[in-house]
């Protein structure tokens, strides 16, 4: 089969593009990216010269660029994760949220229309279902939690879902949507949490925790997501939703102070900052979906993963380095523009 894999220089995708080009090495895999800021081709150095990837650069939003795209390619499955997806950029410019998110999401469904996929998979986020209080640990996101949006990134998101789930009714398009709780893991970009608290403990600088840090979230690994959503686009039901989280709470605090035990940093370094508009409270998946369903089961623990992922970053230093100087975003040049493989 011929996937295409949009957004696939990000974090989760970049991830997802590495499990299927070595998992299926029979499969074709062509990864898309518009490489804006969290877009990284030093994510998938080691997969670039493989027979059965391909990297293409453009933007989902862009009509006749993606309608001729899949004209020329003729994929058969369809796996978007090309998504604005910072919580704090979406309340500092919510358009391009919109823009990306949501016609881009459009884009992608007229062309799979138009050229016949035979399944489309949108990767969404737990954070449509709102949040949840702290006072009711019992409580956890399930398919049929209503849409409840908290912050533009959240609420372009669940807009992209419903167009999903449209196309499915009115169209016959065969479609699934998974919703996955926080992830993290290698090649995250390190504006997110625990990268940033890695990074910023090892120079021994300040980590600035939003609030008193007891927002609750429920950490995934993104080895365990990516299984996850080839079972879902393998042996998922045409027009279904499917939770994906490992029931691995922890307040960002407790995250902060795992992360500095890890690295033998002190607990001096924590700087509570001025919280975050909107700020969510707790993310709890129930997955009893995907384990039943499917036979999904995670590889990881948060205990497992997180020092599993701290190792990462100990050990691929000159990949978050680069970031953080800008130089990766250089790296598209040097290895496509001026050897001219576009």
């Amino acid at each position: 089969m011929k996937f295409l894999v949009t957004g696939g220089a990000g974090f989760i995708g970049g991830n997802f593009v590495h499990y299927m080009v070595d998992t299926y090495p029979e499969d074709e895999i062509v990864c898309l990216d518009l490489l804006t800021y969290a877009g990284n081709l030093e994510t998938l150095k080691s997969v670039e010269n493989k027979p059965n990837y391909k990297f293409v650069k453009g933007d989902i939003a862009d009509r006749d660029f993606i309608f001729d795209l899949f004209k020329k390619e003729k994929f058969d499955v369809v796996v978007n994760f090309a998504a604005e997806s910072h919580v704090d950029r979406s309340i500092e410019n919510p358009e391009i949220f919109v823009k990306t998110n949501v016609m881009g999401t459009t884009t992608l469904l007229d062309a799979s229309k138009e050229y016949g996929v035979k399944r489309y998979h949108q990767v969404s986020t737990d954070e449509v279902y709102g949040d949840l209080p702290l006072d009711r640990p019992d409580l956890f996101f399930t398919e049929e939690t209503p849409l409840h949006t908290s912050s533009p990134y959240s609420s372009a998101k669940a807009a992209a879902d419903l167009f999903v789930l449209a196309y499915q009714r009115t169209f016959g398009l065969p479609v699934t949507i998974s919703r996955c709780s926080n992830n993290y893991g290698p090649y995250h970009f390190p504006e997110k949490l625990i990268p940033l608290m890695i990074a910023r403990a090892l120079d021994n600088e300040s980590l600035p925790v939003y609030g008193k840090g007891d927002n609750v979230r429920d950490w995934l690994h993104v080895y365990d997501h990516c299984v996850a959503i080839d079972l879902i686009i393998r042996k998922g039901k045409d027009g279904e939703v499917y939770n994906v989280g490992g029931h691995n709470e922890r307040t960002n605090l407790e995250v902060v102070k795992t992360i500095l035990k890890a690295l033998d940093r002190p607990e001096s370094l924590i700087n509570f900052v001025e919280d975050r508009k909107g700020h969510d409270m707790r993310y709890a998946i129930d997955p009893k979906k995907l384990e039943t369903e499917l036979g999904w089961k995670p590889k990881y623990n948060f205990d497992t993963g997180i020092q599993q992922t701290i190792q990462w970053y100990l050990d691929n230093k000159e990949w978050w380095q680069n970031i953080l100087s800008g130089e990766y975003q250089e790296y598209f040049d040097k290895m496509y523009k001026e050897k001219g493989r576009i």
